[in-house]
C-alpha cells in the first residue's frame, strides 16, 4: 500500500497540489475528473520531475451528469465526460477511475429502480469497454445517503460491478462507510480483489486520528485481503459557519482559474473554507497516521 492525495477539496493549481507531496512523505496523486481544465502533457512531465505519480482520477458529478438520468442525452453526456477523465488517467500515467453513477447531491431518483439500474449498467459497461484497452479500470465508489439515493453500501457497488463486468471494480471511503455499513472491516473483506482504490477519512471527515476509526484494524483487513494499492486521503472542514468555527475562511483561498462548476462541488462540501495552514496539517496528520502502518 502506498499514500496518496486527491486534488479535489482545495482550489489550488494543481501543479502547487503535486510539488508539495514528496516533502510530505506521499507517493501519488489522484486527480480531480477535470480534463478541460488540466494540460496533461505538462502534469505528466511535472509528476515524472517529483516522483509523484497519478493513481488515477475521481469524477466529479455536478448536476447535470448523471448515469441515472431519464434524459438519455444528459446520460451520454455523463458517458462523454469520463471518457474524457479516463483519457487524461492514461496520460498521466495512472490505472483507475473511480465513479459515482449519480449527481453528487441528488437524493430525489427521476425514474424507477429497475430502469435506474439498466441505465447505470449499460453506462458503465459502454464506459468499462473504453477504459480497458486503455489500461484504466473502473472503481465504482458507495456513497451515503444524504449525498445520493443509489449505492450507499459496498454490496450494493459490488451488485454493480458484478453486473458491469469482471473487470469492474469499486471504491470505498472510510467516511462513507462509517455512515452506512454495520462493520467497516466486513465491507472491505466482501470487496475482495474488486477493491482498486481506498479513500481515507474520519468518521468526521477530518484526516485520521482526529475522529473515531480504528486505523491499525482497517489498514489490517486491507492487508489481510491482499490490497497493495492506494490509501487516497480526502478531509473536509465542518460546515460551521458560527465563531465556533475554528478554521479561517475562504478570504485565504486563490480561486482564480476555478471554473464554476469546480467552485459549486468546493461549496458544496465545505473544501473551499480550508486555509493553508489547515489543509497541510491534515496531509501532515494523514501521513503522520498511516505511514506507520504500511511500513
Amino acid at each position: 500500500m502506498y499514500l496518496a492525495m486527491h486534488t479535489w477539496m482545495r482550489a489550488e493549481p494543481i501543479e502547487a497540489a503535486i510539488t508539495r507531496l514528496p516533502a510530505l512523505g506521499y507517493e501519488a496523486i489522484e486527480i480531480a475528473g477535470a480534463p478541460e481544465s488540466i494540460d496533461a502533457a505538462a502534469v505528466r512531465g511535472l509528476l515524472d520531475r517529483t516522483g509523484i505519480r497519478c493513481c488515477g482520477a475521481v469524477s466529479l458529478m455536478t448536476p447535470e451528469r448523471s448515469l441515472l438520468a431519464k434524459d438519455a442525452a444528459r446520460r451520454a453526456g455523463a458517458v462523454a465526460y469520463i471518457k474524457d477523465c479516463i483519457d487524461l488517467v492514461q496520460t498521466l500515467g495512472g490505472d483507475e477511475m473511480t465513479i459515482v453513477p449519480g449527481s453528487v447531491g441528488q437524493v430525489v431518483p427521476e425514474a424507477t429502480p429497475d430502469e435506474e439500474w439498466a441505465w447505470a449498467v449499460a453506462s458503465l459497461q459502454e464506459i468499462n469497454d473504453y477504459g480497458r484497452p486503455r489500461g484504466v479500470r473502473l472503481g465504482l465508489e458507495p456513497i451515503n445517503r444524504f449525498e445520493t439515493f443509489f449505492i450507499n453500501r459496498a454490496s450494493q457497488a459490488i451488485a454493480l460491478a458484478e453486473a458491469v463486468g469482471d473487470d469492474c471494480g469499486v471504491v470505498l471511503d472510510t467516511f462513507h462507510m462509517a455512515l452506512e455499513e454495520r462493520d467497516i472491516n466486513d465491507a472491505i473483506r466482501a470487496a475482495g480483489d474488486r477493491l482498486v482504490n481506498f479513500h481515507i477519512g474520519e468518521n468526521n471527515r477530518f484526516a485520521p486520528g482526529l475522529g473515531t476509526l480504528d486505523w491499525p484494524g482497517i489498514v489490517g483487513t486491507l492487508r489481510a485481503i491482499g490490497y497493495d494499492g492506494a490509501l487516497s486521503v480526502e478531509f473536509c472542514p465542518p460546515f460551521d459557519r458560527t465563531p465556533a468555527n475554528p478554521f479561517p475562511d475562504q478570504a485565504e483561498t486563490d480561486f482564480s482559474g476555478v471554473s464554476e462548476e469546480q467552485m459549486k462541488f468546493l461549496e458544496d462540501h465545505g473544501s473551499n473554507l480550508m486555509s493553508e495552514a489547515f489543509y497541510v496539517g491534515q496531509i501532515k496528520q494523514s501521513a503522520d497516521v498511516l505511514r506507520p502502518l504500511i511500513r
